[in-house]
């Protein structure tokens, strides 16, 4: 293996060229366990990637535990964190690839300019909360948050750096005699019952991150571990400097009992309740710092204490959080100022507590590795399918259905003034107006993706392929009609037909209302057409690209008759995803690496195209048209708003959404489905989050949802089929109950 040489800080170690099939550009940062660099994938996406020092590569049990960090990063990757891409654990010399976020962490934007102005100390608190929220809900506790694992993205603040994890029948433990975490951010319970510490030990330390952030220190600080874990056990925080108002939620943070602190959502709620005045909806840093300066996953440039764990730590205690009754509300306490005299007199001996300090500190002298870093499992189950707290409006409230038993993901779409959603195996309606279950029907497959739609006044399952058709009645479910075909190979509703494309490849036109078949033929040059068809247009389109992917063939098909409305031939490798106003819009790909970099409208009464090209070409992407604009979600979370009569890109966003849904919008929005079930709306102006819903990932938080469903817009209500097998509905005009 080729080795390069750094320069700068750590300047002199050999670092490998590849990791796996990325080549590693240039050098971020290194901690205890390992370095990280820059790199690109093959579609040019900028990763950050952390490769194991080598001499822990050979130890089978940092193996396993960089095997679970792996696990947790995944498990954890959405909007707050930064997205896993690729690894390999058993690598000679294990790594992990992240998605590569522009920004600095807040312990350098410290260091670097000084404390945050309040203004962004709130969009900080708040970005935190709603990250701790989702890294929780997922059933992980980081147990190792500090201002460098914090950065500081356009978006909002990230969660990095989650350090060595384990799944609940782990038989990794934490052996006696130690801690894990970094002192000065520890909650108290981690000092003493390490083995009980559940996810409000993060809230005490997004407590202390805020204060390094107001402050530039932290409200617990020495020099000595030892002195500051004694003070996290029995002192009271130093406030000094934080703005007013934010003082007494950070002393319910700071609380030494977990159960007398805030939860995430509390925080959220107490943060929304001062909005007025402030907006926390993403933190954008003032003062940008080089791309020397940004870090990624594994905390970049913290060499200090960043990664030391996988060294040392011989295991966390993997625990269940279990539920406690709270205590009645303490009163906040808090000191607005420490004297240097106070430290020096427990030095010295002449402090009352003096005697039990010492005591203190040399017990923990025993126990306690800087540094130290690790991440907990909780038990978490199916989430309720209650109705979501809040009332979205006086005419709609907000609601959660699971009507089909098991876990899947529905797929939905709207029509006859019912949601009409498909799980394998069966064919359901809803009420759009509350979630209830109208009705249910058996089917023998579903067509994997694809939703069942009403053409023709009647439901059509959209049944994978075989030898049998059926429509049903959308008011009870029943078969309206059913009809025995050939087989065939693909299906589209399009002007009030179906057409089943057989395995010869010959298409079939079969009415929707009645099942009879009105025609049967080829498409002329296009040996097994598959049809593309979209809303409020009355064709259907099948295309055919050359071998070398230098042009693509277009037809416009007739679905009534059968007959070629237009054709064209276009160049490069062209997929239809939209139409509007008779044009049809198409991504163009890389023939080659099959990456999205332009889109393109053609006007077939004109005969004339317009092109817009990506600065990026985008991986395995999908796209929706609303007026002129398409949006463009690629495989790794990036969303473009391309402007075909700008004829250029309006925004584009790191959503940091890996393999998300296609994204549909509405005037004010931009909706799309993340893998683990949360729904994002991004304002389809400014190309900002605004507004996300919590994980609906279910209990099988291993599997990966191949064919995420487009979330359903009606009149500003938007409606999501979710891979724990719940359907949502949430009010697309009010955000914050979301």
């Amino acid at each position: 293996m080729t080795a390069e040489h750094r320069t700068g800080a750590g300047a002199g170690a050999e670092l490998p060229e590849y990791a796996g099939h990325y080549r590693l550009e240039s050098w971020l940062g290194s901690g205890g366990m390992g370095d990280v660099h820059l790199a690109r994938s093959t579609s040019g996406l900028r990763l950050a990637v952390k490769v194991v020092h080598a001499q822990y590569a050979w130890d089978p049990e940092f193996r396993g535990r960089f095997r679970q960090e792996v696990a947790a990063a995944r498990r954890v990757s959405g909007a707050f964190t930064a997205p896993v891409v690729d690894a390999d654990p058993e690598a000679e010399r294990p790594w992990m690839a992240t998605l590569f976020i522009p920004g600095p962490t807040l312990s350098d934007e410290v260091k670097r300019n000084g404390p945050l102005p309040p203004a962004q100390l709130r969009r900080l608190m708040a970005g935190l909360a709603e990250a701790l929220r989702d890294i929780h809900r997922v059933g992980v506790v980081h147990r190792d948050l500090k201002p460098s694992n914090v950065l500081l993205a356009e978006d909002g603040p990230k969660v990095i750096d989650f350090g060595i994890s384990r799944p609940k029948d782990s038989e990794l433990r934490t052996e006696t005699g130690k801690l894990i975490g970094t002192p000065p951010f520890m909650a108290p319970e981690q000092f003493r019952r390490p083995r009980e510490v559940g996810p409000a030990a993060d809230i005490f330390a997004l407590g202390s991150v805020l204060v390094h952030a107001a402050t530039g220190r932290g409200p617990f600080d020495s020099d000595s571990p030892y002195i500051v874990a004694y003070q996290v056990v029995h002192d009271e925080p130093d406030l000094t400097g934080v703005p007013e108002d934010l003082v007494p939620l950070v002393l319910r943070c700071l609380a030494k009992e977990p159960e007398d602190r805030p939860t995430p959502d509390e925080m959220m709620r107490e943060l929304r309740s001062a909005a007025a005045s402030y907006d926390t909806r993403a933190f954008v840093p003032e003062r940008p710092t080089p791309e020397s300066g940004t870090h990624s996953e594994t905390g970049g440039r913290d060499s200090g204490t960043n990664g030391t764990d996988a060294a040392s730590d011989r295991g966390g205690e993997v625990s269940t959080d279990k539920s406690r009754p709270r205590k009645a509300e303490k009163e906040p306490r808090g000191r607005t100022g420490r004297g240097s005299g106070r430290l020096t007199g427990i030095l010295s001996g002449r402090h009352p507590r003096s005697r039990r300090l010492a005591m203190a500190a040399g017990a923990l002298g025993l126990v306690v590795g800087v540094g130290l870093t690790t991440v907990q499992l909780l038990d978490v189950g199916v989430f309720p399918h209650s109705t979501l707290p809040g009332a979205a409006s006086a005419a709609f409230s907000e609601w959660v259905a699971k009507p089909v038993a098991g876990e899947g993901t529905p797929q939905c779409s709207y029509g006859a003034g019912k949601l009409i959603c498909a799980r394998p195996g069966v064919v359901y309606a809803l009420d759009p107006a509350d979630g209830n279950l109208l009705w249910r029907h058996s089917v023998p497959k579903m067509l994997t993706g694809m939703s069942p739609v009403v053409a023709g006044g009647l439901v059509q399952p959209m049944a994978d392929h075989g030898r049998h058709l059926e429509a049903l009645d959308p008011d009870s479910g029943r078969p309206s009609w059913q009809s025995d075909v050939p087989a065939y190979s693909g299906v589209q509703c399009a002007g009030g037909m179906v057409l089943l494309t057989g395995t010869d490849g010959l298409v079939r036109a079969v009415d929707a209302a009645s099942g009879e078949t009105k025609w049967s033929r080829p498409v002329p040059g296009i040996p097994l057409p598959h049809f593309s068809a979209f809303a409020g247009d009355p064709l259907a389109y099948a295309v055919t690209t050359s071998a070398d992917g230098a042009d693509t063939r277009v037809l416009a098909v007739d679905p009534v008759t059968g007959d070629v409305r237009w054709e064209a031939r276009l160049s490069g490798t062209l997929t239809p995803v939209g139409s509007r106003n008779g044009s049809l819009v198409l991504l163009s790909s890389d023939p080659v690496f099959g990456r999205t970099d332009a889109v393109i409208r053609y006007t077939p009464r004109t005969r004339t195209s317009v092109r817009v090209a990506l600065s990026v070409p985008r991986d395995s992407a999908q796209a929706s048209v609303h007026g002129d604009v398409v949006h463009l979600l690629g495989g790794g979370g990036s969303l473009d708003a391309v402007d075909l009569a700008a004829r250029k890109v309006r925004w584009r966003l790191e959503t940091a959404v890996s393999r998300g849904s296609a994204p549909i919008a509405d005037a004010d929005h931009v909706y799309l489905l993340a893998g683990d079930g949360r729904l994002l709306a991004v304002g389809a102006r400014n190309g900002q989050i605004v507004g996300q819903t919590r994980p609906r990932l279910g209990t099988r938080s291993d599997r990966v949802v191949a064919d995420l469903p487009t979330p359903v817009i009606v009149k500003g209500r938007v409606y999501v089929g979710a891979p724990d097998g719940t359907v949502f509905a949430v009010d697309g005009h009010d955000l914050s109950s979301w």
